[in-house]
């Protein structure tokens, strides 16, 4: 008599005997606390900078914020942006010391090209930068604009996820944010003919500009 039994048949056994079957062995404490990556050695604005920029990110280094001010007017003439929209009360004040023109007007949304923002915090192993709804440009600006560009500060800078969670709980409290969201590097999809498109779903390009507000320590 010939064997009917399948090979699926005999794979689907096991697993109900192992399912019936429970194990005598106890399972030990499980660590959640222990990082599960190799940490480094380089400053947290090095990995942030490199990771960011593998993942297609421009990054800008700023000693200060007038550094800051001088990088963006140049590079916004270089590469010819119009249309800037910026809702951040803080970013508003170092583009009118600059002389650079933007808008904050809803009605000059829909035909925003380039949109400024802060972040909650960066986070320097995976490049990413944090955002949450609470900021002041909300949900929109940094999914709308071609081309976003977040202003943060050194003391922003976070090694992790976890870290950075940590960071927004201790700022926000029990007034936590509706929305929670890490960007790490520009849109990008490739649904369309298996080829990579980026700017797909949202800006095509991201710069972060870091401005060092830590002050160095005297030996």
């Amino acid at each position: 008599m010939r064997d009917s039994t399948t090979s699926k048949e005999k794979v689907l056994k096991k697993i109900r005997a192992a399912l019936i079957q429970k194990s005598t062995r106890e399972i030990g404490d499980v660590d959640k606390e222990s990082d599960v990556f190799t940490s480094s050695e380089e400053p947290l604005e090095i990995q942030f900078a490199q990771n960011f920029s593998a993942v297609n990110g421009k990054f800008v280094f700023c000693e200060n914020e007038k550094e800051f001010v001088e990088n963006f007017d140049f590079i916004a003439k270089d590469h010819n942006w119009k249309n800037i929209f910026c809702l951040e009360p803080a970013i508003k004040g170092l583009l009118k010391k600059g002389n650079i023109p933007f808008s904050d007007q809803e009605t000059d949304f829909s035909a925003t090209d380039i949109g400024i923002t802060l972040c909650e915090c960066l986070v320097a192993r995976t490049g990413s930068v944090m955002i949450t709804s609470k900021q002041a440009s909300g949900r929109r600006l940094p999914a709308y604009s071609n081309y976003h560009i977040v202003v943060a500060y050194t003391s922003q800078l976070v090694y992790n996820i976890k870290d950075a969670l940590k960071f927004v709980r201790d700022k926000y409290g029990s007034q936590m944010p509706s929305m929670i969201s890490t960007i790490t590097g520009p849109s990008r999809t490739s649904d369309i003919e298996k080829t990579l498109v980026q700017g797909a779903h949202g800006p095509m390009e991201i710069f972060v500009f870091l401005i060092d507000d830590i002050p160095v320590m005297e030996s």
